[in-house]
């Protein structure tokens, strides 16, 4: 069949078009996965920093099923009169600690330290805390989170009651951090990005999904042990 230069012209460019999408798509898909990346690093990096000091106690750590890292939370800016930051979360499996789910959290008062305007938190969760997580989006009240013991101040006797216990690190000093009242949420684009569109925050978290390379710094600095 013949075809006119008319709709050869049109072929050429719908192929351009086309090739043009797919360009801007896996640009768009390296740019996130590159985010992604260097934020598990700052994860990684955070964790660290926050745990080698002993204000949060070892054996909570230990005794933890899940432990989530937001490397960086902002007050103002993202959203208006409050904090916004994202991070990774990482639950404990039969096999070690499962590849990291990617989150977000917001809220009207994080509770950042007096004159802080960037925050690292982290959050320890019991099986409590891990079942609201995994019921995916979970609002932070006062029945379900609690500003975490300090080093100093833990007395284990007392037990582990709230499913979540927080921490803060902002202007070089460390704390409880009060998150009641903030929401956290599966970054579902995030997941989709770096582990396909056919896993969830259930196939990543439960350890049927491989942890990728560029995790494994924030893997390593989680405390050692398998699921009991």
């Amino acid at each position: 069949m013949k075809i006119s230069l008319h709709e050869n012209g049109w072929i050429r460019r719908a192929a351009m078009l086309m090739a043009s999408c797919a360009l801007f798509s896996w640009a768009a898909w390296a740019q996130n996965s590159g985010a992604k990346s260097q934020e598990l690093t700052s994860a990684g990096r955070t964790m660290q920093e926050m745990t080698s000091s002993g204000q949060v106690p070892h054996t909570l750590l230990d005794q933890s099923r899940c432990i989530a890292v937001i490397p960086n939370l902002t007050k103002g800016g993202f959203i208006v009169g409050g904090e916004h930051g994202t991070g990774v979360v990482s639950c404990r499996t039969s096999s070690g600690w499962s590849a990291p789910a990617f989150i977000s959290i917001s809220g009207g008062s994080i509770g950042l330290q007096a004159g802080g305007e960037q925050s690292q938190i982290i959050l320890l969760m019991n099986k409590e805390g891990e079942q609201q997580l995994m019921n995916g989006n979970f609002q932070l009240t006062g029945q379900i989170a609690a500003a975490g013991p300090t080093g100093n101040g833990y007395n284990n006797s007392a037990g582990w009651k709230a499913p979540v216990l927080s921490y803060s690190h902002s202007n070089g000093a460390y704390a409880g951090a009060s998150i009641q009242g903030s929401k956290i949420s599966v970054d579902q684009s995030a997941m989709h990005n770096v582990y396909g569109s056919n896993q969830d925050e259930h196939t990543v978290l439960d350890g049927s999904v491989k942890t990728p390379e560029q995790a494994q710094q924030f893997t390593n600095a989680l405390p050692s042990g398998n699921m009991h």
